[in-house]
């Protein structure tokens, strides 16, 4: 008696899974653990681990945070890019923080803790805090002396492009009262300090560029996260502010630092992929190392 169409159909299927199990479920990660294991791959196949004194202290692949309790810097450390995975540098929480350039309008609130920063006034004020910081001039272009973003909600009766040739008010929404703002008038009408609450969509929203050269001593990635919020790297610019702080925190030179920094950056990749990078995790490790820290 021949079997039924159905029943031969269920038994091929039956044996495509046993193959398939045995080859991609056995065969397949047996072979990629035998690999792992060859003299040079090994330390990468277990994550890159770093250890102190026999002691696992990091990743050579996952950035991490030198800071204090309260999230200060400390002094005797370079500092990573900033981090939006979880509180920083969560690998359980990888992430970026999806704000874009239109990201320039904050969401101000009596309770401080509902507050939201746009990512222009993110960026402004990480950049002041690390200018602070380091002793260089943190002002980037579309950021007020205090560290938030430059932004007006220009309202009134507007033309056929949208303009408002004649307001009637002027708020900086980014400066709540009872700030001063950044701007005394704007087209002739006094500016005035954003209410916390308020909505002033109704306006035409203007960022303003202000007198800060675009070449800033703060780069970029000193401001900004990585994609993965897990990144250990850093650009030798930024690597190169820190020198100073380094250098008298632990008492010694600027040239002994930068030696050090020169022994942990590397170049682009296959030497044109992406940019020069330091990687901090190791740089730091490396320092406490050669030249404790003595506080």
């Amino acid at each position: 008696m021949r079997m039924s169409t159905w029943i031969r159909q269920h038994l091929a299927a039956l044996r495509a899974l046993l193959v398939l199990t045995a080859i991609t479920g056995i065969a397949y990660p047996i072979a990629v653990f035998a690999v792992a294991q060859i003299p040079g791959l090994h330390d990468k196949a277990d994550g890159s681990l770093i250890t102190v004194d026999g002691r696992v202290v990091g990743s050579s692949l996952i950035g991490q945070s030198f800071t204090d309790k309260d999230g200060n810097a400390l002094a005797q450390y370079f500092q990573s890019r900033p981090s939006a995975a979880g509180d920083g540098y969560d690998p359980l929480s990888t992430a970026a923080s999806n704000l874009g350039p239109e990201s320039i309008v904050d969401t101000l609130d009596a309770d401080p803790a509902n507050v939201k920063l746009s990512l222009l006034s993110t960026v402004c004020s990480r950049s002041k805090a690390i200018g602070d910081r380091e002793g260089v001039d943190g002002s980037r272009p579309f950021c007020t002396k205090d560290g938030v973003g430059a932004v007006l909600s220009v309202i009134g009766p507007r033309d056929a492009d949208g303009e408002v040739s004649h307001p009637v008010q002027v708020v900086s929404v980014n400066e709540a009262c009872p700030t001063t703002p950044f701007l005394d008038t704007y087209k002739g009408v006094k500016v005035e300090c954003a209410k916390p609450g308020e909505d002033y969509s109704v306006g035409r929203i203007i960022p303003i560029r202000g007198g800060a050269s675009t070449d800033t001593a703060v780069p970029t990635d000193a401001v900004t996260a990585s994609g993965s919020g897990l990144d250990p790297h850093i650009s030798p610019e930024y690597a190169a502010i820190q020198v100073t702080r380094i250098a008298k925190a632990r008492n010694i030179s600027a040239d002994q630092v930068r030696e050090v920094i020169d022994a942990h950056t590397d170049g682009r990749t296959l030497g044109f992929l992406g940019e020069p990078r330091v990687n901090v995790v190791e740089l730091n490790i490396d320092l406490d190392s050669k030249y404790p820290f003595r506080g």
